[in-house]
């Protein structure tokens, strides 16, 4: 009888050790992300299983180009993954909604512009985050710079499908 109450302590205890270790590791090292929406694409798709990791993320900014996980501005029960195009101090000029780098407005007159452009500028503590797919994707276009503190994770490869492992 004693035995028996003694293993079940034992498993009880060692359900929790590994339950606080998978929580931890989880929470502070990195987990792993199912995509959904086509706002990635043609780089990621709906169902791909992401690995991410969350260290680098604490230690120092997000750099151009990377993929990342964040909390959505507009919905803070959802998240996005996103790339970053612009860091604190770049400048973001966008025409027609979509960015053209290095162009600035092009006028006939001084009462007619020929296209339709607007500039923006991140702030510090913030990034630029915009879908590979501009058709598709709700992004930073829509609601701006995003604070670098909504920022969960950053995806280091893809797992899933197997025939498309690839880092990213």
């Amino acid at each position: 009888m004693v035995s028996i109450f003694s293993r079940i302590k034992d498993i009880l205890k060692y359900s929790a050790m590994y339950a606080c270790l998978t929580h931890c590791t989880f929470e502070y090292v990195g987990d792993f992300v199912v995509c959904n929406g086509p706002s990635m694409e043609p780089t990621l798709y709906t169902k791909n299983i992401l690995l991410t990791e969350r260290i680098s993320t604490r230690f120092h900014n997000p750099a151009r180009g990377d993929i990342i996980i964040a909390v959505s501005p507009t919905d803070p029960k959802q998240f996005i993954c996103k790339r970053i195009v612009g860091i604190p101090g770049d400048r973001i000029v966008l025409k027609n909604n979509k960015i053209a780098t290095g162009v600035g407005a092009v006028e006939t007159s001084k009462k007619q512009k020929v296209m339709d452009f607007s500039e923006e500028y991140v702030p510090r503590g913030y990034i630029w985050i915009e879908g590979d797919n501009s058709e598709n994707s709700s992004d930073s276009r829509y609601y701006g710079p995003i604070p670098l503190g909504l920022v969960k994770s950053r995806v280091i490869c893809r797992l899933w499908p197997i025939s498309e492992i690839r880092m990213l």
